[in-house]
């Protein structure tokens, strides 16, 4: 779902069910199809607010990891921080954390 911004319209052709909404119109929802894009507009909000309150700038070689840790916060918004903390340590049992892959022959 976008807004009527005429960029959008080659990317809606990329999917079998995109919507618009016209703003201009004063349209920002349409309920028979729940059609808005305030959910889309509150991540990208989210996204912004993270790069300029915590990481004041980011590196695209590092970018799928930050999409990774923001697409998590956005997807567990809805729950408190320790289920959330649990989460991450239920995923993290057994595993070592390195920035890079090391060769345990040579620490041997």
């Amino acid at each position: 779902m976008t807004d009527e911004l005429a960029s959008y319209e080659k990317v809606g052709k990329e999917f079998g069910n995109h919507h618009t909404v016209n703003h201009a119109a004063d349209e920002y929802v349409r309920l028979g199809g729940f059609v808005h894009v305030n959910t889309a507009e509150c991540r990208f909000s989210l996204m912004k607010r993270a790069v300029f309150g915590t990481h004041h700038s980011i590196s695209e070689a590092h970018l799928p990891r930050y999409l990774a840790e923001w697409d998590f916060k956005f997807n567990t918004r809805a729950i408190t921080d320790g289920e959330r903390a649990a989460l991450v340590a239920k995923d993290i049992d057994g595993k070592r954390l390195t920035y890079r892959p090391t060769n345990e022959a040579t620490h041997a």
